[in-house]
Parts: C-alpha cells; sequence; structure tokens
C-alpha cells in the first residue's frame, strides 16, 4: 500500500491519508467573513479526497489581516459562518483545519487583483504593527513598534480566535509563525531589533511565539491538534535559519505542538531562494530527525509519486500542497489512481466515473 494513503491518529483525530490542503489566500472575504466561494473551494478539495483542508491564513483581528477582503475569525458572525464549511468537510471524511495568522508589518495592503502596495487609511487601511519600526518594502506600511500592551493583545486574540475555531467546527488548528508575518516578525533578527525580553537572543525573539502556543494550547481541547508553520530559512546571511528552527522545534514540542509545517521565507523582500520541486524537504527531515516531531513538507510538490516518496523515506509526515491543488481539486483522488489506491471513501455521487 501506499504511504501517501496511510492513514494516522493525532490526540484523537483520525486522518484517512498524508495529503493537506495548504491554507491558501483567496481574498474573497467581506468584513472577515466567509462566503460561498469558501464552501465551494474548500468542499471541492474535500470531496477530491485530501485528508485535511486548511482554510486561507485566518485573521485573529481586523488589524491581523493581509488585505482588507481576508478572512478572519474574531466575532461570532464568522464562525456561524464557517459552521456550514466544516460540516460539509466532515462529511466527505476529511479533517477541517483552521490556520490562525496576524499579518504584522506586510498587513494592510492590497488584494493581488485590486492594486499594490499599501491601502492608505483613508481608502480602508489601518495602523499596522511590528517588533521593531521596520517597513517590509517601500511599498508596505510603515509600521509601528508593538509595546507590551500591543503583546498582550495579541496573544489574547490568538487565544480567543482558537476557542472560536472549536465553537466553527475544526479539528486541527495551525499557528502562522511564518511567511514574513508578525510572529516571524519577532523570531527573525533581520525583522526584529528589539533590545528588551523580546528581542536579542535566540530565546527572546521566540517569547512571543512560545507564548502564544501556551495562551492557545490551554484554551483548546486536549483531543485537538495544534500545528505550527514556519519559515525554516530567510534565505539570507544573518537571518532566521534551519538551526534555530530546529532549536525552536525543540520548544514548541516541550510546550505540546503536534507538527511543524516546514516552508521557508517571506520576510526578506530580495531573497534569492532556490525554488524548485521539493525545496523545502530537506527541511521538513531535519526538523523531523532531530526534534522528533511529526513535520509537513511543502513546496512544488506536484505528482503522486514525488508525494508518496517524501512519506515512504521518512522526509515529512504530510504532503502539503498548494498550487497543485488550484489547478485540481481532485489531485488526491487522481493520485491513488496513478498509485493503484483502492479508495474506500470514492465519492459515491462519482462512482460512475470511477
Amino acid at each position: 500500500m501506499s504511504k501517501l494513503f496511510s492513514s494516522i491518529k493525532i490526540r484523537s483525530i483520525e486522518i484517512k491519508n498524508r495529503i493537506v490542503v495548504s491554507p491558501m489566500c483567496q481574498y474573497s472575504s467581506y468584513g472577515g467573513i466567509p462566503t460561498d466561494w469558501h464552501l465551494v473551494h474548500l468542499g471541492s478539495r474535500a470531496v477530491g479526497g485530501a485528508g485535511i483542508v486548511f482554510t486561507e491564513a485566518t485573521a485573529v483581528s481586523p488589524e491581523g489581516r493581509i488585505s482588507p477582503d481576508d478572512a478572519g475569525i474574531w466575532n461570532d458572525v464568522q464562525v456561524n459562518a464557517y459552521k456550514k464549511i466544516t460540516s460539509f468537510i466532515k462529511s466527505q471524511n476529511s479533517v477541517p483545519g483552521i490556520q490562525l495568522a496576524h499579518a504584522g508589518r506586510k498587513a494592510s495592503t492590497f488584494s493581488p487583483w485590486k492594486g499594490n502596495g499599501k491601502v492608505s487609511i483613508e481608502n480602508g487601511g489601518w495602523q499596522t504593527l511590528a517588533p521593531s519600526a521596520i517597513q517590509f518594502g517601500d511599498d508596505y506600511p510603515s509600521p509601528k513598534e508593538m509595546d507590551y500592551k500591543d503583546i498582550k493583545v495579541i496573544i489574547d486574540q490568538f487565544r480567543e480566535a482558537a476557542k472560536r475555531s472549536i465553537d466553527a467546527g475544526f479539528e486541527i488548528i495551525e499557528l502562522h509563525f511564518a511567511h514574513g508575518y508578525l510572529v516571524h516578525e519577532f523570531l527573525s533578527p533581520i525583522s526584529n531589533h528589539r533590545t528588551d525580553n523580546y528581542g536579542g537572543s535566540l530565546e527572546n525573539r521566540c517569547r512571543f511565539a512560545i507564548e502564544i502556543v501556551k495562551s492557545v494550547r490551554e484554551v483548546i481541547p486536549d483531543a485537538i491538534p495544534l500545528f505550527v508553520r514556519i519559515s525554516a530559512s530567510d534565505w539570507v546571511e544573518g537571518g532566521w535559519d534551519i538551526e534555530q528552527s530546529v532549536q525552536l522545534a525543540k520548544w514548541l514540542k516541550d510546550i505540546v505542538v503536534d507538527l511543524i509545517d516546514c516552508s521557508s521565507g517571506g520576510n526578506v523582500s530580495n531573497a534569492k531562494i532556490p525554488a524548485g520541486p521539493g525545496y523545502q524537504i530537506p527541511f521538513s527531515q531535519r526538523i523531523k530527525k532531530e526534534a522528533n516531531i511529526l513535520t509537513g513538507g511543502v513546496g512544488f510538490i506536484t505528482t503522486a509519486e514525488q508525494a508518496d516518496q517524501i512519506i515512504k523515506t521518512d522526509q515529512a509526515d504530510f504532503v502539503f500542497l498548494a498550487r497543485e491543488m488550484l489547478r485540481d481539486p481532485y489531485w488526491a483522488l487522481h493520485a491513488a489512481k496513478k498509485l493503484n489506491v483502492e479508495l474506500e471513501n470514492f465519492p459515491k455521487q462519482y462512482l460512475r466515473a470511477k
């Protein structure tokens, strides 16, 4: 049997295979509320056979959105809108997951098809926050350096968003600590120039991340898996790197994180990233081995054979697919056919086309 289609249990959640729909921004929400687009987009990937279906990066506050069109989970209206989506995903024997996020200094920007650069406050934008008052780039807003009150508020926002996520029916929570967004900004010495106990040493730079994890873990049931997505490297000298990522993963495992989702980049606008098929898999393999924690591999994974080999050779425990899932919502069903796997839960409505 293909290892890609082997089941795995994390805490109380049984996951039917190792295929994950990675969080992907849709820029199609109104007031942070998901719409019918999200039901069809996420639901079709559940019908398509993925073991876990993640929402896009979902903001813990209005100011945490990347753009005004991002999804959020800071109020009960949003919770109720998600209930229909999570219910449908579960009906297809997939696990609904949510990625909780705060965009930090990369917030208050236009959706890709609406413009470039920052959205001004006059046009519906907002004051952005960061560990240090350093712009991501010339087209981005100038962030305010966070004080201790700001830090406490955002930790509480993650905590409350996690509670709402459970109410909305999500069965896995992932915290977004990658891609140059707020928590990654604290982790990296490129963007964190603080001289207090949230800056300087590795332990200090990781403090914000660890406090968020502890706060979230306190309020979600023990049965619910907690994932963390990190950028394992800034891809620049003197930035965040794999050695620091391994240490962070060890600390996160100690406070009961279940899986590290291993991405990279996003914090330096001009970084030279050697992107290509499986280019981030060495990160997931090393963190899995050295931190002794479950990992997810992501990045230009396109074929069934490639994905199966990653799992079979213990380079990761899950493959997270993004662009390939946009191209083919039924990628998992097609992968099973290529790998000669007979699926027990093939959609009965589609059996005539099997």
